[in-house]
């Protein structure tokens, strides 16, 4: 069983006192509510959460899929981490409108 999510938004970094920063793009409004719902039904089929209360997807920007987690944040949302290879894959840059194809699975 999979689900198919899409969604925009902004790619924004994080970055840790340490000064390692992280880049990423929020899942929230419908998809994210839909993301919540699905994790939690899983939840309960498995008897248990995964590790963070993570979901496995398979991401899509453009022409570059590949295979991460999505986590919970703290204002209900969902992160999705962009790492430096699919920036760089897509030309995608801290502050661009990213649209994000997710295959929850």
């Amino acid at each position: 069983m999979s689900d198919i999510l899409t969604h925009a938004g902004p790619l924004w970094r994080w970055t840790a006192t340490n000064g390692v920063s992280w880049h990423f793009i929020s899942i929230d409004g419908d998809a994210g509510e839909e993301m919540s719902g699905i994790e939690a039904m899983r939840r309960l089929e498995l008897g248990r959460k995964r590790g963070f209360r993570s979901v496995k997807v398979k991401a899509r920007i453009g022409e570059t899929e590949w295979s991460t987690s999505c986590f919970p944040s703290d204002d209900g949302g969902w992160l999705l981490p962009i790492k430096a290879p699919v920036r760089k894959a897509e030309s995608i840059a801290e502050g661009d409108e990213v649209s994000v194809r997710l295959e929850l699975v």
